[in-house]
């Protein structure tokens, strides 16, 4: 048995391939125990997001291939299109892979924590429907483990590495309490909608969506609650905002220093925040040289987020040592499961013969002979018993002048190979 992944990411499959290939929360449950039931594979778990897709699983000798053929027969791809696509791991580097993943390391965005959350489904998932057991089970047990030491000891996801993230980290420095703001988010893009899941995170108060069109600015702002309006209605709001973001593909600036002047004397001079991570800008940069405006460009901001990046950088070094250590670990374990059963086989034998002697020497004891006699006769059948295999082993070995089996047998009794007394 060995472990073996195989899966494509965003870094070797464009989108259009990523698509055809997942599987989505309608099919997975079919597709993995359609998986399950193929020759060779004991276990399964499917990970299946936008940016990854990829199949865990143990697979007996050649079960690899047939994962493989399974996949391109169930998604209906051919395998020339996945020809420099796909990736496989087996055993060691299937068990470091996982973990890297898990720790955000292997992501589109270094140290991002949702992965961990979807994989954690995936193997809930797989755990439901019988596709974990003894290995997997094991494996996942451990990967779990090191990502959240990964988290509490290198700090990977204590430094934001996008502008949306650092935009709401600047807004929590500058007010003491987020959930007394007003907040104004212009545009319906990328950033913005993270913008607003950051902020909605941060139970930021009222928050209102403003867009060239009311559908798309709806579609987003329903999931915080927020009100919208349309680019033309922003003057009418805006002295009771406190603070602004925005991003939208304007060519010209949506708002200019007269504007936000007025404003501001509407709301008595108190101070507003205004991102904006728009190019070409959405805020005239003259608006920085108000007294109770403060302005922050995307270039502001992407010096934080280099150093954030680089941060992080660093804590990742730390993790795949963290990683490497605790890979070593399992596969320690993983190696052993083989020698188990002989051990315990070597063990109960041991057990058996003990209870043997010992019950004879009862025996004669109640036949009134020697206790002396009895004991000495006991330690001595037992001490046969117990030295008979291994030094017919060492007769073998020697007999035949094989001296790596001598070497290996004189390191498991605990003796010295070269002058074959004992230590």
């Amino acid at each position: 048995m060995s472990f073996f992944v195989l899966g494509l990411n965003h870094k070797t499959a464009p989108l259009s391939l990523r698509e055809r290939v997942a599987f989505g929360p309608e099919n997975i449950h079919s597709a993995l125990d359609e998986l399950r039931q193929q020759e060779g594979i004991q276990e399964a778990c499917i990970l299946s997001t936008c940016n990854r897709t990829e199949l865990y699983c143990v697979v007996a000798t050649g079960g690899e291939g047939r994962v493989r053929e399974w996949w391109q027969r169930h998604r209906h791809v051919r395998s020339e299109e996945l020809a420099g696509c796909l990736y496989q791991h087996q055993d060691d580097e299937a068990v470091r892979h996982l973990m890297r993943v898990a720790c955000g390391l292997d992501s589109l965005v270094l140290g991002e924590p949702q992965i961990l959350g979807q994989l954690k489904q995936a193997v809930d998932q797989a755990r439901q429907q019988g596709g974990l057991k003894a290995l997997l089970g094991r494996l996942f047990e451990r990967t779990f483990s090191i990502a959240k030491r990964v988290r509490t000891e290198t700090g990977i996801g204590a430094h934001g590495v996008s502008v949306a993230f650092v935009a709401v980290s600047l807004a929590r420095q500058i007010f003491a309490d987020m959930s007394r703001i007003r907040v104004l988010l212009i545009g319906a893009g990328e950033t913005i909608e993270l913008a607003g899941r950051h902020l909605s995170a941060l139970k930021a108060g009222k928050m209102t969506v403003a867009n060239r069109t009311l559908q798309r600015a709806q579609a987003i702002a329903g999931e915080w609650g927020a009100d919208v309006i349309t680019l033309d209605e922003i003057p009418e709001c805006l002295s009771d905002i406190d603070m602004v973001i925005s991003s939208t593909a304007s060519p010209l600036p949506l708002l200019g220093k007269g504007l936000i002047e007025r404003i501001l004397r509407q709301r008595r001079h108190r101070p507003m925040l205004l991102i904006d991570l728009a190019v070409p800008r959405d805020i005239e940069p003259e608006v920085g040289e108000l007294a109770d405006a403060y302005l922050y460009s995307v270039d502001d901001l992407q010096d934080i987020v280099a150093e954030n990046q680089s941060a992080r950088q660093q804590a990742a070094r730390q993790a795949e040592l963290l990683i490497g250590e605790e890979r070593q670990r399992f596969m320690s374990w993983y190696r052993a499961l083989p020698t188990q059963e002989q051990i315990r086989r070597y063990r109960e034998q041991a057990l058996s013969w003990q209870q043997d002697e010992v019950q004879r020497a009862v025996q004669l004891l109640q036949q009134g002979q020697p206790a002396e006699a009895i004991l000495n006769e006991l330690a001595h059948r037992l001490t046969n018993k117990l030295l008979h295999a291994p030094t017919e082993a060492l007769r073998q070995a020697g007999e035949s002048g094989d001296r790596e089996t001598l070497a290996i047998l004189s390191q498991a009794l605990g003796l010295d190979s070269r002058s074959g007394v004992e230590r």
